[in-house]
C-alpha cells in the first residue's frame, strides 16, 4: 500500500467530515506552498522567457502562452483566437502542414493548444533530449506562420471549428446554456458577452485579411511568455531560445479592452427549450469577479463549501438529504477572465423532482451562508483541498509550466500561485458571509432548462420568463410570459 502524506490524510479525513488529530492541525498551520526555481528574463523583440529546472525526470516541457483571447475580438468579428488555435497546427513556412503533430509524436512526445477569454496558449511536452525540436516548431509559427496561411487553410479550418461548434454547442443537449448566460449578464459590446468559439455568422465572414491583421497584432514575442520546465540545461536552453525566437521581431503595441464591472438590478429568469434533452435542469449565475481581484479567493471558498465534497451544504442537501438531484455543481470563474467572472451553480435533477424546489433550497441554503458564517470545520476542508491542489498543480513538467505562464501572463509575477495559494488559505468566515451576500444578491440569471414542449418543468413558472431558444428549435407558442 502506498504511504500517503500528512497533506492526502489531512485531505482525506477533512473530506470525511472526522476530527483532524491536533499533530495535523499543527502541521497545517506550518505549511508553505513549494516555490519552484525560476530564472526569468526578456528577449530584445519582448519575449518573456520563463527557465524553471527539474532534473527529477528526463522530460521537457515547452509552453507558451499568448496574452489574447476572445476578449480582444469585436463585435462581428468573433472568434479569431479560436480559429487560430486550429490554424497554429497547419504548418509554417519552414513546417509543412501536418508535421508539427508527426515531429513531436515521433520523438515521443504529445502536443495542444486551448483559448479561453484572455489567453490562448501551445504546449508540449516531450523527452527532454528533444528539447531544440520543441522550440523550433514554437519559433516557426510565431514568427512565420504567415507566409504559410493561404485562403484554403483558412477555409479548412474555419469547417473544422464550425463542425466544433456544431458537435460541442449546437446539437448538445443544452449546449447553448453558457452563450444564452454571457449574453444576458453582459451588455453587447461587452467582450465576454460573446462565446469563445464564436458564431457561425462570424466565423463565415472572417476573411483571410482580417485573420492576418489578428495574427498580427496579437501572435508576437512581446505579447507572449514562453516557460520551459523539466530536465534542462538553462545555459544551453538559452541559446536554444536565443537563436530561434531572437530574430522574430516585436509587435505592436496592443491596447486591451477596458471591462466595466457588471451588475444586474434584478433576477432574468430565462427558459432554454431542446427537444434533444429527456430531463430538466437549472442553472443560477450571478455576476462577479475577474481572477485578478482579492474577492476571486473568497468566492472559491464559497463554491467549495456548497459542493466540494458529500458533506458540502448543496450536495449533501439536494443529492443525499432531500435526493432531488443526482448531480450539483457550484463555482466561480472556471476559466481564465481577467476582468469579469461568475459564480454559476448548476443543478441534474433526478426524474420528477421539481426545479421550484431545487431552486428553494438552494436559496435557503444561500441566506444561512449569509446569515451565519460557515464553521470552522467547512473551511477546513476548503483549505485542505487547496493545499492539496497546491502540490498536485505543480507536479508534472507541464504543470509547473502552466502555473508559472498564468501567474506572469495575467499579474506580471511567475510565482504569483503562491500569493493565491496563501490569499485562499488566509480566507475567513467573515470573508465567505461577506462575499455570499455581496454578490449573490437577487440580481441573478435563472435558467431552466427543459424538454421542447416542457414548460410546465420551469422552475416558479408564475414569474415571468423570456425564452432564449434558439429560433429553429423555439416553441410555437407560449414564447414569453
Amino acid at each position: 500500500m502506498r504511504h500517503t502524506s500528512w497533506l492526502t490524510r489531512a485531505w482525506i479525513v477533512s473530506c470525511l467530515g472526522l476530527a483532524v488529530p491536533a499533530a495535523t492541525v499543527a502541521a497545517q498551520a506550518q505549511f508553505a506552498v513549494p516555490k519552484l526555481p525560476v530564472e526569468r528574463y526578456v528577449l530584445p523583440n519582448g519575449l518573456t522567457v520563463i527557465l524553471s529546472p527539474d532534473h527529477s525526470a528526463h522530460v521537457a516541457a515547452v509552453d507558451i502562452w499568448y496574452h489574447v483571447g476572445s476578449k480582444n475580438e469585436l463585435p462581428g468579428r468573433t472568434g479569431f483566437a479560436h480559429l487560430f488555435e486550429h490554424v497554429m497546427f497547419q504548418g509554417s513556412q519552414h513546417i509543412p502542414y501536418g508535421v508539427h503533430f508527426k515531429t513531436v509524436e515521433n520523438a515521443g512526445g504529445n502536443l495542444n493548444g486551448s483559448t479561453w477569454n484572455d489567453r490562448t496558449n501551445y504546449f508540449e511536452t516531450l523527452p527532454s533530449n528533444e528539447l531544440a525540436t520543441a522550440l523550433w516548431l514554437e519559433s516557426d509559427r510565431m514568427g512565420y506562420l504567415l507566409p504559410a496561411l493561404d485562403q484554403a487553410k483558412l477555409d479548412a479550418q474555419r469547417e473544422v471549428v464550425k463542425n466544433e461548434r456544431r458537435e460541442r454547442v449546437d446539437n448538445v443537449p443544452y449546449g447553448s446554456e453558457d452563450e444564452v448566460i454571457g449574453a444576458a449578464m453582459y451588455p453587447a459590446s461587452n467582450p465576454y458577452s460573446w462565446p469563445v468559439i464564436g458564431s457561425m455568422t462570424d466565423l463565415s465572414a472572417a476573411s483571410l485579411d482580417d485573420v492576418r491583421a489578428f495574427f498580427r497584432r496579437y501572435y508576437a514575442p512581446s505579447n507572449a511568455t514562453l516557460v520551459v520546465t523539466g530536465d534542462i540545461d538553462p545555459a544551453a536552453t538559452k541559446k536554444l531560445i536565443s537563436q530561434y525566437f531572437g530574430p522574430i521581431p516585436k509587435g505592436p503595441e496592443i491596447t486591451r479592452p477596458v471591462v466595466a464591472k457588471v451588475t444586474l438590478p434584478a433576477e432574468k429568469r430565462l427558459v432554454l427549450e431542446d427537444p434533444r434533452a429527456k430531463l430538466p435542469q437549472l442553472t443560477i449565475s450571478w455576476p462577479t469577479v475577474g481572477n485578478v481581484d482579492a474577492d476571486n479567493a473568497p468566492l472559491e471558498a464559497v463554491g467549495r463549501i456548497l459542493t466540494q465534497d458529500r458533506t458540502s451544504r448543496l450536495t449533501k442537501l439536494l443529492v443525499y438529504d432531500r435526493q432531488l438531484a443526482t448531480r450539483v455543481s457550484a463555482s466561480q470563474n472556471d476559466d481564465d477572465s481577467e476582468n469579469a467572472g461568475k459564480f454559476t451553480i448548476s443543478v441534474t435533477p433526478r426524474p420528477n423532482a421539481s426545479l421550484t424546489d431545487i431552486e428553494n433550497l438552494i436559496d435557503s441554503t444561500l441566506t444561512s451562508l449569509t446569515m451565519s458564517p460557515p464553521d470552522a470545520k467547512e473551511v477546513d476542508r476548503f483549505k485542505n483541498f487547496v493545499r492539496v491542489s497546491a502540490v498536485i498543480g505543480i507536479q508534472s513538467a507541464l504543470g509547473k509550466a502552466e502555473v508559472l505562464a498564468e501567474g506572469q501572463t495575467f499579474f506580471g509575477e511567475p510565482l504569483h500561485y503562491v500569493k493565491e495559494t496563501d490569499a485562499a488559505l488566509a480566507v475567513t468566515r467573515a470573508d465567505i458571509a461577506r462575499v455570499t451576500k455581496e454578490y449573490l444578491t437577487p440580481g441573478r440569471i435563472v435558467v431552466s432548462m427543459v424538454p421542447s414542449g416542457k414548460l410546465d418543468l420551469i422552475s416558479k413558472p408564475t414569474l415571468t420568463f423570456t425564452n432564449v431558444t434558439p429560433a429553429l428549435e423555439a416553441a410555437p407558442a407560449k414564447a414569453e410570459k
